[in-house]
């Protein structure tokens, strides 16, 4: 049986998004909780146009790995990216390295929800001014509501 790379998966993915196509792609990890839950949901993902501050989006950061996190500031072609369960650290890119824009998180029974309805938006900003105790609340969730749903 052949092995795939995570870095091949990707790159094929991403090729199909240049080619006009959505593409539902696994997310890992924690570091976009509590929006999008690592290993159990996957994000819808589609060709970047009219990036904002605030989308979610597929980028090749820091010239060595791929991440799938949130875009916190646009300086010009330069891209500052963290993930909303991170509560330090940024990843930084340029405008041509982001491949591709997030627009549903897929839960586990296949629902997709739109990541960008008034709501989200609302809670990714309520969210962000969180920055300074988000360590505390994220160990909560993770101990109590990950366990129980998941």
């Amino acid at each position: 049986m052949t092995q795939i790379s995570d870095n091949e998966i990707i790159r094929n993915a991403i090729q199909l998004v240049n080619e006009g196509l959505r593409v539902t792609f696994p997310v890992k990890g924690y570091s976009m909780l509590p929006f999008i839950i690592g290993s159990k949901e996957s994000v819808d993902l589609v060709k970047p146009d009219h990036l904002q501050v605030g989308h979610v989006v597929l980028a090749w950061v820091e010239g060595c790995r791929y991440v799938v996190h949130r875009i916190i500031r646009i300086d010009g072609d330069q891209v500052t990216l963290m993930g909303d369960g991170n509560i330090a650290g940024v990843e930084h890119c340029r405008l041509d390295e982001v491949v591709a824009l997030a627009v549903n998180v897929v839960t586990p029974k296949g629902i997709h929800k739109d990541l960008y309805t008034p709501w989200r938006l609302k809670a990714s900003r309520f969210w962000w001014n969180l920055l300074p105790v988000r360590r505390w609340i994220l160990a909560i969730y993770k101990r109590t509501y990950l366990k129980w749903k998941y």
